[in-house]
Formats: structure tokens, C-alpha cells, sequence
């Protein structure tokens, strides 16, 4: 019988419908209620020092207040204090605005256009489109695989990251307890997982990634055979959310281009050009003590919307 992880001094299973913090230190996750944290304050701490920890390198440090509220601060109508991404009234607000068209600036070429040529030709420094995947050489499942096909190709007792939406911030729990929740029909909180990497699983045999991806993957045709250093799973990730699940901006890792196909469901993406400014702000927000209360497409020229509806494929460039 597979073993549960445990965390926290208690040394319990994750619990959905408790509120943990991870310590900064030791990595671990522990229960705010067994370390005298108070899920409301937790957005004030920088950096958490679990009670081991902070016996090593002291005291957990707290965000710097500023004296002023910023201007471009998101100020709820209705309460007059300033809204978190992420929560219920964030995702309302959000909802009832208007943004440019990201129909602006993508390219939406048949599956079939889209080669190594056709990118030497247009380049690849904006988003492209491709509202049907024939022609884009990937195999997938078909739109009835639900999110407990995943759980019976991978494991329940997978254990994966989960970003709880109203705090944007990351739990951990196995994929079995995921897919409960999901399921439930009532679900106290809004989750959304969108890290969990399936090249190792049986999940992997159903899904091959775009031809183009697989010409242009660095991991797949210049990863050294005798490489000191493993090669990394990066190349399968399998998304799951319900509705109203949001992500705050982010530049992916290592500057790398990503792509995404909807099975089912609808995806909404806000993109930014990289441009020198824009790059410049993001770097000023993401490192900013009220970031969760800014929403960074305020803070730019233009920040595009792009629905990405199901069967469609979207590939976006590198910074974007």
C-alpha cells in the first residue's frame, strides 16, 4: 500500500479545508492553526520560518508597508479597500471589463501552415492561433477524457502542486483528493492545477506534442546523452481548473515558449508584449511588497485578451 505524505508538526495528510503555509527554509507545509498563523495575515509575511527554523535564523520576516496606498492599486467599489487577486471580488471586477482584442496582434495560421518555415518567414515574436489541430502532427485524447481519466493514467497517489486562487499561493496534495474535490459539488475553495508534468506516467502514451514542437524542443534534440545532469520533464503538463480559476501574470521559466491545447472547457489568457518597458514594469511589480493588489495589465499600454475555446491550440513566444 502506497505511503501518505504528511506535513506540518502534527504530521497529518493534506486537508483540503485547511489553510497551511510553507516554510521558506525547510520547504515543508504546516497547518496555520498548529503554528499561530492566521490565514488572513498570511499575505503580510515574506518569508515564513517554521518554529524549527526560526530557532536557526530567526524570526519570520514581514512584508514593508508603505505609507501610501499606490494609485494603481485595485480599489474595490464596494468596500473601498483595495482587492486581491484572486478573490471573489477581483474575478467579478474582472469579468466586467473590456480589453483590446488580442485578434490585434496574433497570427491564426491552419494547423497545417505552421512549420519551421513558416516561423523563419513571420518570425515567432507574437502568439499564434490555430483553431483546429488537423494538420499540426499531435496525437490527443478525445474531449470526453475527464479529470478522472487523468487520476486512472497517473495515480491517485501522485502527489502535485495546487494553487488556491483567492491566496494565489501553493499547497500541495495528491492527485486522488484533486479530483475528489473537483468532483464535489460544492467546493469551499477554488483550486487550480496547472504544473502537473506526466512524461514519466501511462498518461504520456496518449498525448504527442505538435510536430513543430518536437523539431524545435532544446530537451528533446540537444540534451547531451552523457550529461552529468538529468534531463528535465518538461515537455508534458496537464492543466486542470474549474471556473473562475485565475494565475497572476508570469513570464514562463527560463524564457521559455509554451504551448496549449483545450481538451474541454475554455481558456482565457491576458497577454503583454515583451517589449524593454514592459519588462521593465513587470520586474518592478513582480518584486513590489502589494503586488496582489495591483493587476499588472493596468500598469502597461495595452494587455490583450485571448480566449482560447475548446479543440483550439495556442503558442506563445518566449517573454510574452
Amino acid at each position: 500500500m502506497a505511503s501518505v505524505p504528511v506535513y506540518c508538526l502534527c504530521r497529518l495528510p493534506y486537508d483540503v479545508t485547511r489553510f497551511m503555509i510553507e516554510c521558506d527554509m525547510c520547504q515543508d507545509w504546516f497547518h496555520g492553526s498548529c503554528v499561530g498563523v492566521e490565514e488572513e495575515k498570511a499575505a503580510e509575511i515574506d518569508l515564513y520560518h517554521c518554529p524549527n527554523c526560526e530557532a536557526l535564523h530567526g524570526p519570520s520576516v514581514l512584508k514593508k508597508r508603505r505609507g501610501i496606498q499606490r494609485q494603481d492599486a485595485l480599489i474595490s467599489k464596494e468596500v473601498g479597500k483595495p482587492v486581491h487577486t484572486g478573490s471573489a471580488v477581483f474575478i467579478k471586477e474582472l469579468k466586467c471589463r473590456t480589453f483590446p482584442s488580442a485578434d490585434e496582434v496574433i497570427l491564426k495560421p491552419a494547423g497545417i501552415q505552421l512549420t519551421v518555415e513558416y516561423l523563419e518567414e513571420n518570425s515567432f515574436s507574437v502568439p499564434i492561433l490555430v483553431l483546429k489541430k488537423d494538420g499540426l502532427g499531435m496525437t490527443l485524447p478525445s474531449p470526453t477524457f475527464s479529470i478522472s481519466d487523468v487520476e486512472h493514467y497517473v495515480g491517485a497517489e501522485k502527489e502535485i502542486d495546487v494553487i488556491d486562487v483567492t491566496r494565489q499561493a501553493d499547497c500541495k496534495m495528491r492527485l486522488g483528493n484533486f479530483v475528489k474535490y473537483y468532483n464535489s459539488p460544492k467546493r469551499e475553495k477554488i483550486l487550480n492545477v496547472i504544473s502537473l508534468e506526466f512524461s514519466e506516467t501511462r498518461l504520456s502514451n496518449l498525448v504527442e506534442t505538435p510536430k513543430l514542437v518536437r523539431k524545435l524542443s532544446w530537451v528533446e534534440n540537444l540534451w547531451p546523452e552523457e550529461s552529468v545532469f538529468e534531463r528535465p520533464n518538461v515537455q508534458k503538463y496537464c492543466l486542470m481548473g474549474v471556473k473562475d480559476s485565475y494565475t497572476d501574470f508570469h513570464i514562463d521559466f527560463g524564457g521559455t515558449s509554451v504551448w496549449y491545447h483545450v481538451l474541454w472547457g475554455e481558456k482565457i489568457f491576458y497577454l503583454i508584449r515583451p517589449s524593454a518597458a514592459n519588462l521593465a514594469l513587470f520586474e518592478r511589480w513582480s518584486s513590489s511588497s502589494n503586488q496582489n493588489e495591483m493587476f499588472f495589465g493596468d500598469q502597461v499600454d495595452k494587455c490583450y485578451k485571448c480566449p482560447v475555446k475548446q479543440g483550439q491550440t495556442l503558442f506563445i513566444p518566449t517573454g510574452w
